[in-house]
């Protein structure tokens, strides 16, 4: 009987490589994966729901109405949890003026609310939440319509809520910031604003999961279904230069930017997840359309989109209306609470928050990853390991292989604490290659494709 490349490779390994093997999986991330609470989500959207309108440029001074009570209650509602697990979240606003836009003319101040988790070992690593605060109809300088923003996006800040509930119960390796960011419709200012002070603080962006509607099950097209998420992933880094994409050229690399590796991980964590599938979309966002995750991606940090698979364009950016089609059939205008399903938010909540967790207990990404092999039977990969402050967790690294044209790493060794690995009889032009970092609890780290074109930092 013929054996496949992967199971000659495998007879060809050391027994040490798999008695030191860690854990499978962390032992918690099957609970967090049910834990978000689909009642707990539906009392934080009609909170938001009851500010009336969200507007970036609505009232900020009234305590019942507007973007300025949104964004106090969110702030109180961040600190409350902090209560609640001892002070372990750091609660505070994110900020910048902004004029003379198109949709921005007169100054403004931009504010959005954060609450950083700190890592035990590794804080100036991060792995961010975030969702929008803000809401808007039709007319995208209307600020005083209602505006109820149910799905869009007052489920991604709920869902954010949600996840600091569930994981500000346990501690982690490195930081979880969970953001609710203000500025979205009028041109994801909020999001800049964050972006470029992590950039000025040095902060370690290992990614970012922008939620920007996650509560519709129910799409234009008629499809219901609550079982599949989409997680939308560019390819090449917006920050790539000329020498990278001359080298990407003859190596690869186009669809294993950070951000590309960071969706088939979250991908795999949908595993967690009871009855849930992911989507990765290989695109920016949806078609000629933008997030919040985009500003972190102009600045070269891994960021996606998550959201619902089906969406449904009569609730988005809609004056709340009835109308009459040359049918005769009646058709619902607006982004309303009735249009949300709690229960699948929840569902796409725990997608964020078992990803987030994977992360933060996991070692940093290897840096230095580099692969050799040309014209030689066997592919060598080396890579570098990360000083011991930040990595007191480290068991060891996996390399990972897959054929071009798989969407997902198919296959795995893990091959201890080294630094230095040679696949034996794996020829390099066959196959895409890169290196994850395993910690000793079995969490694991997003895959690191060689070369600049994958790599997630250093360290």
């Amino acid at each position: 009987m013929r054996r496949s490349a992967a199971a000659v490779l495998l007879s060809l390994l050391p027994a040490a490589a798999f008695a030191q093997q860690p854990p499978a999986e962390h032992a918690e991330l099957r609970r967090i994966g049910t834990a978000p609470s689909a009642a707990r989500i539906e009392a934080d959207i009609r909170t938001l729901v009851g500010f009336g309108t969200r507007h970036t440029l609505s009232d900020t001074k009234s305590e019942t109405r507007g973007i300025g009570a949104a964004r106090r209650w969110i702030f109180a509602e961040f600190e409350r949890i902090s209560r609640e697990c001892g002070g372990c979240l750091e609660v505070r606003y994110s900020s910048g003026v902004i004029e003379g836009e198109t949709r921005i003319p007169n100054a403004t101040e931009v504010v959005s609310v954060i609450a950083i988790q700190r890592g035990t070992t590794d804080p100036n690593r991060y792995v961010i939440m975030s969702g929008d605060i803000d809401s808007r109809v039709g007319d995208v300088m209307d600020a005083t319509s209602e505006s109820p923003g149910a799905n869009d996006n007052a489920s991604g800040v709920a869902g954010t809520l949600e996840a600091a509930r569930v994981l500000s119960r346990y501690k982690f390796a490195g930081s979880i910031v969970y953001a609710a960011l203000a500025g979205e419709e009028q041109g994801l200012y909020g999001g800049r604003i964050l972006a470029e002070q992590a950039k000025r603080d040095g902060w370690r962006i290992e990614a970012v999961l922008n939620n920007d509607m996650i509560g519709n099950s129910a799409g234009i097209t008629g499809i219901v279904d609550n079982t599949t998420a989409r997680v939308f992933a560019e390819g090449t880094r917006a920050t790539e230069t000329a020498d990278e994409a001359r080298a990407r050229r003859f190596t690869g690399g186009e669809v294993d930017s950070p951000t590309r590796n960071l969706a088939r991980y979250i991908d795999r964590m949908a595993g967690y997840v009871p009855n849930l599938d992911v989507m990765m979309v290989y695109r920016l966002d949806r078609f000629g359309r933008g997030g919040h995750h985009r500003p972190f991606n102009d600045l070269g940090y891994p960021a996606v989109r998550v959201m619902e698979t089906h969406e449904h364009y009569d609730r988005q950016h809609q004056d709340l209306r009835t109308e009459t089609d040359a049918q005769g059939r009646r058709r619902v205008y607006g982004d309303t609470i009735d249009g949300v399903d709690f229960a699948y938010a929840a569902k796409l909540t725990a997608l964020n928050a078992v990803s987030l967790a994977g992360m933060a207990w996991a070692p940093p990404p290897p840096a230095g990853v580099t692969v050799e092999g040309a014209v030689s039977a066997d592919t060598t990969l080396k890579w570098t390991r990360p000083p011991a402050a930040q990595a007191a967790n480290l068991a060891g690294y996996k390399v990972h292989w897959r054929l071009t044209t798989e969407p997902q790493w198919t296959h795995s060794v893990y091959v201890g604490g080294v630094t230095e690995h040679t696949l034996a009889n794996t020829v390099i032009d066959n196959y895409f290659f890169g290196v994850s970092a395993v910690a000793k609890d079995g969490s694991e780290s997003p895959v690191v494709f060689p070369g600049a074109a994958g790599s997630f930092g250093g360290y």
